[in-house]
Protein backbone atom coordinates (compact mmCIF):
# COMPACT_ATOMS: atom_id res chain seq x y z
CA UNK A 1 0.00 0.00 0.00
CA UNK A 2 1.52 3.20 -0.80
CA UNK A 3 2.34 5.39 1.73
CA UNK A 4 -0.08 8.04 0.79
CA UNK A 5 -2.98 5.66 1.91
CA UNK A 6 -4.05 5.29 -2.04
CA UNK A 7 -4.36 1.60 -4.12
CA UNK A 8 -2.35 1.31 -6.91
CA UNK A 9 -5.14 2.23 -8.70
CA UNK A 10 -5.45 5.65 -6.99
CA UNK A 11 -8.47 4.68 -5.06
CA UNK A 12 -8.72 4.78 -1.34
CA UNK A 13 -7.34 2.08 0.74
CA UNK A 14 -9.60 -0.02 3.00
CA UNK A 15 -7.43 1.55 5.59
CA UNK A 16 -7.44 5.14 4.56
CA UNK A 17 -11.25 4.89 4.10
CA UNK A 18 -11.37 3.45 7.75
CA UNK A 19 -9.40 6.48 9.08
CA UNK A 20 -11.17 9.20 7.53
CA UNK A 21 -14.94 7.59 8.88
CA UNK A 22 -12.99 8.02 12.03
CA UNK A 23 -12.15 10.98 12.12
CA UNK A 24 -15.02 12.08 10.30
CA UNK A 25 -17.18 11.42 13.33
CA UNK A 26 -15.13 13.30 15.32
CA UNK A 27 -15.03 16.50 13.29
CA UNK A 28 -18.93 16.31 12.45
CA UNK A 29 -19.14 16.85 16.30
CA UNK A 30 -16.91 20.36 15.73
CA UNK A 31 -19.26 20.97 12.91
CA UNK A 32 -22.39 20.53 14.94
CA UNK A 33 -21.28 23.33 17.25
CA UNK A 34 -20.36 25.82 14.41
CA UNK A 35 -21.10 27.13 11.47
CA UNK A 36 -18.42 26.71 9.38
CA UNK A 37 -20.31 27.00 5.68
CA UNK A 38 -20.14 29.84 3.66
CA UNK A 39 -20.83 31.27 0.56
CA UNK A 40 -17.50 29.81 -0.81
CA UNK A 41 -15.17 27.59 1.05
CA UNK A 42 -12.17 28.39 2.41
CA UNK A 43 -8.42 26.78 3.14
CA UNK A 44 -5.83 27.52 5.37
CA UNK A 45 -2.82 26.02 5.81
CA UNK A 46 -0.03 26.48 8.90
CA UNK A 47 2.93 25.27 8.82
CA UNK A 48 5.94 25.78 11.75
CA UNK A 49 7.92 23.66 14.14
CA UNK A 50 6.27 22.05 17.40
CA UNK A 51 6.15 24.76 20.09
CA UNK A 52 6.59 27.86 17.25
CA UNK A 53 2.41 29.10 18.16
CA UNK A 54 0.62 27.39 15.18
CA UNK A 55 -2.53 26.16 17.34
CA UNK A 56 -2.43 28.74 19.86
CA UNK A 57 -2.90 31.41 16.26
CA UNK A 58 -5.75 28.67 15.16
CA UNK A 59 -7.69 29.56 18.31
CA UNK A 60 -7.18 33.04 18.30
CA UNK A 61 -8.76 32.84 14.77
CA UNK A 62 -11.33 30.61 15.43
CA UNK A 63 -12.56 33.24 18.25
CA UNK A 64 -13.01 35.69 15.21
CA UNK A 65 -14.14 34.09 12.45
CA UNK A 66 -16.11 30.14 12.33
CA UNK A 67 -13.47 27.80 10.94
CA UNK A 68 -13.40 24.35 11.09
CA UNK A 69 -10.23 23.36 12.34
CA UNK A 70 -8.34 20.08 12.05
CA UNK A 71 -5.51 19.88 14.30
CA UNK A 72 -3.43 16.99 13.94
CA UNK A 73 -2.16 16.61 17.24
CA UNK A 74 -5.84 15.78 18.35
CA UNK A 75 -6.38 13.68 15.62
CA UNK A 76 -3.38 11.54 15.49
CA UNK A 77 -4.29 10.42 19.16
CA UNK A 78 -7.88 9.63 17.61
CA UNK A 79 -5.92 6.91 15.40
CA UNK A 80 -2.97 6.29 17.32
CA UNK A 81 -4.22 7.12 21.30
CA UNK A 82 -0.43 6.08 22.42
CA UNK A 83 1.36 8.50 19.15
CA UNK A 84 4.54 7.07 18.32
CA UNK A 85 4.85 9.60 15.88
CA UNK A 86 6.57 7.52 13.03
CA UNK A 87 6.68 7.83 9.38
CA UNK A 88 4.05 5.16 8.87
CA UNK A 89 1.53 6.82 11.56
CA UNK A 90 1.65 10.30 9.98
CA UNK A 91 1.39 8.36 6.63
CA UNK A 92 -2.16 7.57 7.89
CA UNK A 93 -2.70 10.13 10.01
CA UNK A 94 -2.18 12.85 6.55
CA UNK A 95 -3.80 10.98 3.69
CA UNK A 96 -7.24 11.01 5.86
CA UNK A 97 -6.65 14.56 6.55
CA UNK A 98 -6.17 15.13 3.20
CA UNK A 99 -9.40 13.26 2.13
CA UNK A 100 -11.10 14.82 4.44
CA UNK A 101 -10.18 18.55 3.99
CA UNK A 102 -10.72 17.65 -0.01
CA UNK A 103 -14.66 16.61 1.12
CA UNK A 104 -14.77 19.56 3.82
CA UNK A 105 -14.05 22.41 1.10
CA UNK A 106 -15.99 20.86 -1.28
CA UNK A 107 -19.24 21.01 0.61
CA UNK A 108 -18.61 24.67 1.32
CA UNK A 109 -16.33 24.59 4.67
CA UNK A 110 -14.01 27.12 6.04
CA UNK A 111 -11.20 24.72 6.86
CA UNK A 112 -7.84 25.27 8.71
CA UNK A 113 -5.12 22.99 8.62
CA UNK A 114 -3.10 22.89 11.77
CA UNK A 115 0.06 20.71 11.66
CA UNK A 116 3.61 20.81 11.24
CA UNK A 117 3.46 21.25 7.39
CA UNK A 118 7.28 21.10 7.59
CA UNK A 119 8.45 20.28 3.70
CA UNK A 120 6.85 20.61 0.14
CA UNK A 121 6.01 17.31 -0.16
CA UNK A 122 3.57 17.69 2.41
CA UNK A 123 2.29 20.84 1.67
CA UNK A 124 1.53 19.70 -1.57
CA UNK A 125 -1.50 18.17 -1.07
CA UNK A 126 -2.96 20.74 0.46
CA UNK A 127 -2.17 23.09 -2.81
CA UNK A 128 -3.55 20.77 -5.11
CA UNK A 129 -6.90 20.75 -3.12
CA UNK A 130 -6.97 24.26 -3.08
CA UNK A 131 -6.51 24.28 -7.58
CA UNK A 132 -9.14 21.48 -8.05
CA UNK A 133 -11.15 23.08 -5.59
CA UNK A 134 -10.93 26.87 -7.11
CA UNK A 135 -10.51 27.55 -3.31
CA UNK A 136 -8.83 30.28 -2.29
CA UNK A 137 -6.15 29.25 0.39
CA UNK A 138 -3.78 30.97 2.57
CA UNK A 139 -0.34 29.93 4.20
CA UNK A 140 1.50 31.20 7.51
CA UNK A 141 4.39 29.72 8.73
CA UNK A 142 5.41 30.13 11.56
CA UNK A 143 8.91 30.93 13.44
CA UNK A 144 10.12 31.25 17.27
CA UNK A 145 13.55 31.63 18.97
CA UNK A 146 14.95 28.49 20.25
CA UNK A 147 15.20 29.60 23.87
CA UNK A 148 11.62 30.45 23.69
CA UNK A 149 10.65 27.65 21.63
CA UNK A 150 12.64 25.07 24.66
CA UNK A 151 10.39 26.62 27.46
CA UNK A 152 7.21 26.33 25.55
CA UNK A 153 7.88 22.73 25.05
CA UNK A 154 9.26 22.13 28.47
CA UNK A 155 5.81 23.49 29.65
CA UNK A 156 3.90 21.22 27.79
CA UNK A 157 6.07 18.13 28.62
CA UNK A 158 4.90 19.94 32.59
CA UNK A 159 1.13 19.37 31.36
CA UNK A 160 0.99 23.23 31.82
CA UNK A 161 -1.59 23.42 29.29
CA UNK A 162 -4.13 20.70 29.80
CA UNK A 163 -6.20 21.60 26.64
CA UNK A 164 -2.53 21.02 24.47
CA UNK A 165 -2.79 17.56 22.61
CA UNK A 166 0.71 17.73 21.57
CA UNK A 167 3.17 15.79 23.06
CA UNK A 168 5.92 16.75 20.88
CA UNK A 169 9.11 17.75 23.41
CA UNK A 170 12.44 19.49 22.78
CA UNK A 171 13.96 15.99 21.39
CA UNK A 172 10.79 15.89 18.50
CA UNK A 173 11.60 19.35 17.77
CA UNK A 174 15.25 18.63 17.67
CA UNK A 175 15.06 15.92 15.39
CA UNK A 176 12.39 17.75 12.85
CA UNK A 177 14.37 21.08 12.61
CA UNK A 178 16.51 20.31 9.87
CA UNK A 179 13.79 19.37 7.83
CA UNK A 180 11.99 22.48 7.85
CA UNK A 181 12.07 24.39 3.86
CA UNK A 182 11.24 27.16 3.05
CA UNK A 183 7.69 27.88 1.77
CA UNK A 184 8.27 28.54 -2.03
CA UNK A 185 4.62 30.00 -1.77
CA UNK A 186 3.47 33.35 -0.94
CA UNK A 187 2.46 32.83 2.72
CA UNK A 188 2.46 35.14 5.84
CA UNK A 189 5.12 34.57 8.09
CA UNK A 190 4.67 34.76 11.88
CA UNK A 191 7.53 35.01 14.62
CA UNK A 192 5.26 34.42 17.93
CA UNK A 193 8.10 36.20 19.99
CA UNK A 194 6.27 39.15 18.46
CA UNK A 195 3.56 40.60 17.47
CA UNK A 196 0.31 38.11 16.01
CA UNK A 197 -1.99 40.74 16.03
CA UNK A 198 -1.39 42.18 12.07
CA UNK A 199 -1.63 39.14 10.75
CA UNK A 200 -4.19 37.82 12.48
CA UNK A 201 -6.60 40.64 12.01
CA UNK A 202 -5.38 40.30 8.32
CA UNK A 203 -6.30 36.73 7.78
CA UNK A 204 -9.72 37.62 9.66
CA UNK A 205 -10.20 40.05 6.89
CA UNK A 206 -9.32 37.86 3.81
CA UNK A 207 -11.40 34.75 5.32
CA UNK A 208 -14.53 37.38 5.67
CA UNK A 209 -13.52 39.13 1.84
CA UNK A 210 -13.76 34.92 0.81
CA UNK A 211 -11.80 35.98 -2.33
CA UNK A 212 -8.48 38.15 -2.24
CA UNK A 213 -6.87 35.46 -0.70
CA UNK A 214 -3.98 34.11 -2.07
CA UNK A 215 -4.15 31.51 -4.46
CA UNK A 216 -2.60 27.94 -4.86
CA UNK A 217 -0.89 28.41 -8.36
CA UNK A 218 0.00 25.48 -11.18
CA UNK A 219 1.93 22.64 -9.84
Amino acid sequence: MASSGLTSQGHPSDLLLRDSAVLREVLEGDISRIDTVSRRSFLILLAGLPGTGKTHFARELANRVPLLILESDRLRKVLAPQPGYTPAESARLFGACHLLIEEYVAQGHRVLFDATNLTEKFRRPIYQIARRASCPLVLVRFTAPREMVRRRLAERVAGVHPEDYSDAGWQIYCRMAPHEEAVKRQHFDVDTSQETCTVLEEVVRLVRAGDGAVRAGPQ
